[in-house]
């Protein structure tokens, strides 16, 4: 970032939390029970994989209408991952102190995702 512009996706911290995230997921998964890994497992990474995914190709559409849509998409991405987590938590295939960290930073993601498109449907000055 120069200039305290964001010339690219990666210097959105939204973006750098989405990959953070990714992280955490992907040690997660790798937790779960092997008959598992197939099928949760590969919907946890595919949905964590499309926050940041959806965030960088909004960031580069030419359009305000498609970032914002984009966004959204992200923010339903999060929200996936946030139930997936609980669901593996509440049959008991990880435990909450493992998901916790991962919970938070979805919530936390899910929040500024929100605010950025609440910025980016505020009229230009």
């Amino acid at each position: 970032m120069s200039n305290g512009r964001i010339n690219d996706s990666k210097d959105l911290f939204v973006w750098q939390y989405a990959m953070e995230l990714a992280r955490i997921v992907y040690v997660l998964a790798d937790r779960l029970p092997h008959n598992e890994r197939n099928r949760l497992a590969d919907q946890l990474r595919r949905a964590v994989g499309s926050i940041g995914a959806n965030i960088a190709e909004g960031n580069a559409r030419r359009y305000r209408r498609d970032y914002i849509r984009y966004l959204k998409t992200a923010y339903s991405s999060c929200k996936e991952v946030e139930h997936h987590l609980l669901m593996a938590e509440h049959v008991r295939l990880l435990h909450r102190e493992d998901v916790a960290d991962a919970l938070a930073l979805a919530a936390r993601i899910a929040r500024m995702l929100n605010a950025l498109v609440r910025r980016l449907n505020e009229p230009r000055a």
